[in-house]
């Protein structure tokens, strides 16, 4: 796409500010060499906050014996914090003109993701209270985030004859959503009435693009650029995982001077960063920027089945935390539960990864059956170890092997299959 501005664009192909105003009519998906802006990348830090805190939360209130309200809130936040990301990422990718008023609306955006992650704590003591769901402060960032996502859409259909439907559909749908949640933050409800209202709103902002668009494929939405956006988020969110690791192995440092490293120690540091690195190469075995080329129309798919796969990797970096609390006895939790509380959102993310390249691809294969099953035979076995009295670092060990399955059948085996379905792929279109 031509960019009507020559100062947006600089000899080298790189975007920079534009000093004057750039009509937003979409971007051209097939644009050569399109990447994540400095923009986004800052965006996405101001998730990092928000992603933390809700581990953080997960970690100390499981360790204190409320694994029930912990998983309910944390899952609750990372689905509110997913679907904002989302929603700004699929916009930004459609629509970004990178001038000022963008700029600045995006820099409303990241106020908002700020108000919603310091609201995050009453939310999580709220569920753990069990008598009502304190939502006001994460709705008021959420309802910031989506005040500039309306203007932006506002924009779009202004300046966009080919997209206004679109447009205005956005903005219809999202001013009604964020009603439906102001009236849920701010009218005193019971919590099992609070949950209701929450899994209705929740259901439409999934519908959000099914109600103005049809399918995904109704924005000029970048294939390749999608897939960056979600490959990046998804290692701010591995990035959990080395918090959790320096969480549970601070407190495991003998000696005066903190030099002194027990076997527990060294086993959480080897089972941590091996367990985070086993996960980002799992999730970049997958090409798929390559895949959503030939299945554009699958994008809602790739977008929102993303959302279990993120609560699945914050979740285990939230669990490498219980573990490390476990060993600094500061848990009221017994060995079992803070193996399981890595293992099954281990579990969880694995099984995400393998669904999402099956029902992407439109292809089975019996290897991959092969390797989710002894995944989860790798992981039982940790659960089991634990149960007959196995010590819970040797556990974590056992729980680091299980993304290594994948690991070593797509380096052996794996990535000659997934050759011949990308090949096939290319073959049948989209």
């Amino acid at each position: 796409m031509n960019d009507p501005d020559p100062e947006h664009a600089g000899a080298d192909g790189r975007r920079r500010l534009a000093h004057r105003l750039v009509p937003m009519t979409g971007r051209d998906p097939e644009e050569h060499g399109r990447a994540s802006s400095p923009l986004e990348l800052l965006f996405d830090l101001t998730f990092v906050v928000a992603v933390g805190t809700a581990g953080t939360y997960l970690a100390e209130m499981f360790a204190e014996g409320h694994p029930g309200p912990a998983i309910t809130a944390f899952v609750l936040a990372m689905f509110a914090i997913s679907v904002a990301w989302i929603s700004f990422s699929w916009f930004a990718s459609a629509f970004d003109t990178d001038d000022w008023i963008y700029r600045a609306l995006t820099m409303v955006q990241m106020i908002g993701v700020v108000v919603f992650a310091l609201g995050l704590p009453a939310m999580f003591h709220s569920v753990e209270g069990g008598n009502h769901l304190e939502l006001r402060v994460m709705v008021l960032g959420y309802v910031v985030m989506r005040v500039a996502m309306v203007v932006q859409w506002w924009r779009a259909a202004r300046e966009s004859p080919a997209f206004r439907d679109v447009g205005m559909a956005n903005v219809r749908w999202t001013v009604i959503a964020q009603v439906g949640w102001v009236a849920v933050a701010f009218v005193p409800l019971p919590l099992a009435g609070a949950f209701v209202a929450f899994i209705v709103l929740g259901a439409l902002e999934l519908l959000l693009p099914v109600l103005t668009q049809g399918s995904a494929a109704g924005t000029p939405w970048h294939p390749h650029h999608v897939a960056e956006r979600y490959s990046l988020f998804a290692i701010i969110v591995l990035g959990e995982g080395v918090v959790g690791t320096v969480a549970s192995s601070g407190g495991l440092l003998g000696g005066a001077d903190g030099t002194q490293w027990s076997g527990n120690g060294i086993a959480v540091v080897i089972a941590g960063v091996g367990l985070t690195f086993g996960m980002w190469w799992v999730y970049f075995a997958t090409p798929f920027g390559d895949v959503l080329v030939h299945r554009r129309s699958r994008g809602y798919l790739f977008g929102y089945g993303h959302i279990p796969l993120f609560i699945g990797v914050a979740g285990a970096g939230a669990g490498l935390h219980v573990a490390g609390l476990r060993l600094e006895h500061h848990s009221a939790v017994g060995d079992l539960a803070v193996v399981l509380s890595l293992a099954v959102p281990v579990g969880l993310y694995l099984l995400m990864v393998y669904l999402l390249h099956t029902l992407l691809l439109s292809a089975a294969d019996r290897f991959h059956l092969l390797l989710i099953s002894l995944t989860f035979v790798v992981l039982a076995a940790a659960a089991v170890m634990s149960a007959v009295g196995v010590p819970i670092a040797i556990c974590l060990l056992v729980v680091m092997l299980a993304p290594f399955v994948t690991v070593v059948g797509y380096e052996t085996i794996g990535h000659r299959h997934q050759n011949q379905m990308l090949e096939d792929l290319r073959g049948q279109g989209s």
